[in-house]
């Protein structure tokens, strides 16, 4: 849903986050991050923009996870300098897509 514009972003909870992340990330179109620390997932969206946080219920309490989720829906994408970044990355899923 993420991938063809009908949400803006999305959540994936497993036991680790590492393999949904995985699986998440060749999807083109998707930016998906494991990010069990606060720090972690502000710095994925103001610098990455990842659309998909994935986390891992088996490493981190509940609590811990509400918060990350939190910051995952309210932080922004800085742009600027790291938008070079992202349009390196939707190059390269661009490519694979057309089978180069």
């Amino acid at each position: 849903k993420v991938a063809n514009g009908d949400f803006d972003k999305g959540i994936l909870i497993c036991g680790s986050g590492i393999g949904m992340s995985i699986a998440a990330n060749k999807v083109n179109g998707i930016r998906c991050g494991v990010c069990n620390e606060e720090y972690l997932i502000e710095m994925a969206r103001k610098d990455n923009d990842i659309n998909v946080l994935s986390v891992g219920a088996r490493v981190i309490e509940f609590e811990k996870v509400k918060r990350i989720i939190d910051i995952f829906l309210e932080t922004k994408f800085l742009g600027e300098r790291h938008l070079r970044r992202v349009e390196k990355i939707e190059k390269i899923e661009q490519k694979m897509k057309e089978g180069k």
